[in-house]
């Protein structure tokens, strides 16, 4: 059975992905050829739990979603800063930094743990969806995601694309729309919805 690089995110409101896509555009100006954010094919989101997955899991992780945000309380999130970070080949990348809240890091640790029975972590780039080639910090990225970026290490954001930016201003709360499963592409984006649990706020 084929595997696939898969993120578990939650998506923002349609104001919030505006707010991104729209930051995103600015950024194209300096990298035109890397991150292009839309509400279809690259959507703005924000990760809770990375790993590679057999395809004929999906129909079950979309009921334990499902039965989590059951479970959970969404609150608005609340951007702090826009941040630029180096990723793995040197790279400037902007995010939007979100509130490290306990409501948010709860949801994490939740998911982390009921996908840990699904997630393996020996990614290669033919589990990556999209034709471009797959560069060395998206595999990288997915393949420490346990040690590097979950639990103490967890930090929410939306990922704006490659480049510095500064934004005047930015919506200081927001609400999320749908809690996802996504097949990643390139530069860890998600590309396509495989499975989705709407939130009601």
């Amino acid at each position: 059975m084929a595997q696939i690089a898969v993120d578990v995110v939650l998506l923002p409101s349609n104001e919030m992905m505006n707010t991104a896509i729209e930051a995103n555009r600015k950024l194209l100006k300096q990298y035109p050829d890397k991150i292009i954010l839309d509400k279809k094919n690259c959507l703005p989101h924000i990760s809770l739990a990375m790993g590679c997955i057999e395809e004929k899991f999906i129909a079950d992780i979309e009921l334990l979603l499902r039965n989590i945000i059951e479970k959970h309380s969404f609150e608005p999130l609340r951007i702090i800063s826009v941040q630029t970070n180096v990723n793995t080949s040197g790279e400037k990348v902007s995010v939007l930094q979100i509130e490290k809240t306990e409501s948010i890091l709860l949801l994490h640790e939740q998911v982390m743990e009921e996908l840990s029975v699904y997630f393996t972590y020996n990614v290669s780039s033919d589990m990556i969806l999209g034709d471009e080639a797959v560069g060395n910090s998206t595999l990288l990225w997915i393949k420490n995601y346990p040690k590097q970026s979950s639990y103490e290490n967890f930090s929410p954001h939306i990922t704006l694309g490659y480049g510095e930016i500064e934004l005047e201003s930015f919506p200081s709360g927001f609400l999320v729309s749908k809690l996802a499963l996504c097949h990643l592409g390139n530069h860890c984006t998600c590309k396509k919805i495989l499975a989705a649990a709407q939130i009601s706020n």
